[in-house]
């Protein structure tokens, strides 16, 4: 999937209620364009997309609410549990976050861009045209305190909600590099200006 007009693209991910926000705002205020996954998803299934049209198709018009738009709590309750009905949602939704996020990186005319993906370790295969991979890290207790205290939500919910995604250690056998979150959102700054550095540099030398 690469492309000539691809320039620098920087993979940032971690697991729920690692920080990846607090990192992402933090290289948009130093003017760096990042593209979210979870917009993504959003956007491929707005009222009127093809992606909205290939949900309907497969789970019919019981998906949607009064405004015709993708009733999100009734899906959630249609494939909770139901590997099959999951596995056919995120074949619709999946190649078109993909494909949103390929064609934003191929636009973008910024030093570099950041893609904000939380479950690349999951489809990594699939984004094998970025050029590093950034992992926002903190340990599960740190990731199930902070998801109590978001939330609002009890341990047992927080825990199959960490357990449902990539083991931490999948994720940091990807990373190129490393930001660890598990003190102070202060302490980022530092971290995250040092990495602009060198993806200006490392983006420079890939022209």
């Amino acid at each position: 999937m690469n492309t000539p007009h691809l320039g620098y693209v920087v993979a940032l991910t971690g697991g729920i209620a690692a920080g990846k926000s607090a990192v992402s705002k933090r290289f948009e205020a130093l003017g760096i364009h990042v593209y979210d996954a979870d917009i993504a998803a959003r956007e491929v299934i707005a009222p009127g997309s093809d992606g909205l049209r290939a949900v309907v198709d497969h789970f019919g018009t019981g998906v949607l609410d009064a405004q015709r738009q993708l009733d999100r709590a009734a899906m959630r309750q249609r494939v909770f549990g139901n590997d099959e009905e999951r596995r056919a949602l995120e074949a619709i939704i999946h190649p078109r976050v993909r494909a949103w996020l390929h064609d934003r990186a191929v636009a973008d005319r910024g030093p570099y861009c950041l893609l904000a993906i939380p479950l690349l370790a999951e489809n990594v295969a699939h984004y094998r045209w970025v050029d590093r991979v950034l992992v926002v890290d903190a340990p599960e207790v740190v990731q199930l305190d902070r998801l109590l205290r978001r939330d609002g939500i009890d341990e047992a919910l927080a825990r199959r909600m960490i357990e449902r995604q990539a083991s931490r250690a999948d994720r940091l056998k990807l990373a190129d590099d490393v930001i660890e979150n598990h003190g102070d959102e202060a302490e980022l700054d530092g971290a995250v200006g040092r990495l602009h550095r060198q993806y200006l540099a490392l983006a420079l030398a890939k022209r």
